[in-house]
């Protein structure tokens, strides 16, 4: 009667009066798993494919048994009394909630960061510097050339003749905005995604025409800035060259932040952030290269900020204000 051998790797049946010594194959280790490879612990062959793991021939010679394999016995681990009551203390205790920081008030005393200014920086300010005052000197007239363009932002007319001065400027008193995509004045926020449709805005302020640039003093224009931030910090990058130091600050208390920022050729970046989250003010700086402005602002918390600043205010609805008019 012929009975199942139980060397791993063999599960041959065989006779017991015919169990030689050379009868079965099989392996005398245990399986390995590791690294995605698979083997046995007594023999150096590996495998990454399970079936064929299963087909690896035994490695030594023997006869066959049909006494099962004990498992291995696990170590038994032991724990103190006093262990094992400090174990159960601490798993019943209740997590202490983190306490959420009061939004201060936005109208706290606004405080200027520290100012870092690159090396590279300073040198190319100097060079430039050095260039204004060995340059020509600009001849101060009043005289406009006929075909100069309106200095105020949004218009596009020209200079023909004296009668030019009494025509009506339409133009955008506000600075260009550019956020999560739109494009709008800060004067009419008529919002727009298409760039060229933005450009054609009518202005929605009327005044004179301005034709020299000297007239209208720093020219305000868009700089391209993004921001990110990791768990202790938030970081936003204004891409501007040659920003002027003793002209450029940043202000701000625990949830508002104010940029202004001065280039060479009277030129002015200004923008103001109610910030999504809380601020340390005191742990803040702004870093100045010859590229771009970098202002690091650490968390007061180290939670993530959906974005970086708060959505504009939503306006009253009409049922609203046709109450509090019932109201008056």
């Amino acid at each position: 009667m012929s009975v199942l051998c139980y060397n791993k790797s063999c599960g041959q049946r065989f006779d017991p009066d015919k169990n030689s010594e050379d009868a079965c194959r099989y392996h005398p280790g245990v399986p390995v798993f590791h690294d995605a490879l698979k083997g046995w612990s007594c023999c150096e062959r590996r495998t990454s494919d399970f079936s064929e793991f299963l087909s690896i021939g035994g490695c030594t010679e023997g006869r066959h048994s049909n006494i099962k394999t004990p498992d291995p016995v696990k170590p038994e681990v032991k724990t103190s009394p006093e262990l094992t009551a400090k174990f159960n203390e601490k798993a019943t205790q209740k997590r202490k909630p983190v306490e959420a920081i009061i939004r201060p008030s936005p109208d706290a005393p606004m405080v200027k960061l520290e100012q870092k200014v690159s090396p590279a920086l300073k040198k190319v300010l100097e060079k430039l510097d050095l260039t204004v005052h060995n340059g020509p000197e600009n001849k101060d007239t009043k005289e406009i050339k006929i075909g100069t363009t309106c200095k105020n932002a949004g218009c596009n007319k020209t200079f023909l003749d004296t009668s030019s001065n009494e025509e009506i400027c339409a133009h955008h008193s506000g600075v260009p905005i550019f956020h999560e995509g739109m494009k709008f004045w800060s004067c009419c926020k008529k919002k727009t995604s298409d760039f060229n449709s933005f450009l054609a805005q009518p202005g929605c302020t009327q005044s004179k025409h301005v034709w020299n640039k000297a007239h209208k003093g720093n020219k305000f224009i868009p700089c391209r800035h993004d921001w990110h931030q990791t768990g202790g910090q938030i970081t936003i990058t204004i891409y501007a060259k040659n920003s002027i130091p003793e002209q450029s600050y940043v202000e701000a208390n625990s949830t508002v932040l104010n940029i202004h920022i001065l280039f060479e050729r009277d030129e002015k970046f200004e923008q103001r952030l109610n910030l999504w989250g809380v601020i340390d003010v005191s742990r803040s700086q702004m870093s100045m290269t010859s590229a771009k402005i970098e202002i690091t602002m650490k968390k007061a918390e180290p939670v993530l900020w959906a974005r970086l600043d708060l959505p504009p205010p939503e306006p009253p609805k009409e049922a609203e204000l046709q109450e509090s008019s019932d109201e008056n």
